[in-house]
């Protein structure tokens, strides 16, 4: 297993299997972008598709549903993580097709 790949598998295991302050299955959520109610869906899409776009009042929207700063961090952080690990297995998808080697 190269490091890399060691690395990242400890960092999605940390931010999603670890305690936090937000619930383990909305973090689950937001890394996956999806089954996620509004205001949530519309932040976590945000961040995965458009990041730039994210406002102040996406996070006061998630924020009015009671969901604390550091709740909101780790939202963001899991939807940040999630799309960067959808990105990166598609490559190393990518890879192995042209390149007929195993992806890992």
């Amino acid at each position: 297993m190269t490091d890399i790949t060691r690395l990242r598998g400890e960092l999605i295991a940390r931010i999603l299997g670890s305690t936090g302050t937000a619930p383990k299955v909305l973090r689950q959520n937001a890394f996956d972008n999806s089954g996620l109610d509004e205001p949530a869906r519309t932040l976590v899409d945000k961040i995965a598709r458009r990041s730039d776009g994210v406002t102040d009042d996406d996070i006061a929207a998630a924020r009015s549903t009671g969901l604390s700063e550091d709740q909101i961090f780790e939202i963001v952080v899991c939807a940040a993580v999630g799309q960067a690990d959808r990105q990166y297995t598609g490559a190393l998808d990518a890879l192995a097709r042209v390149t007929g080697a195993d992806r890992r």
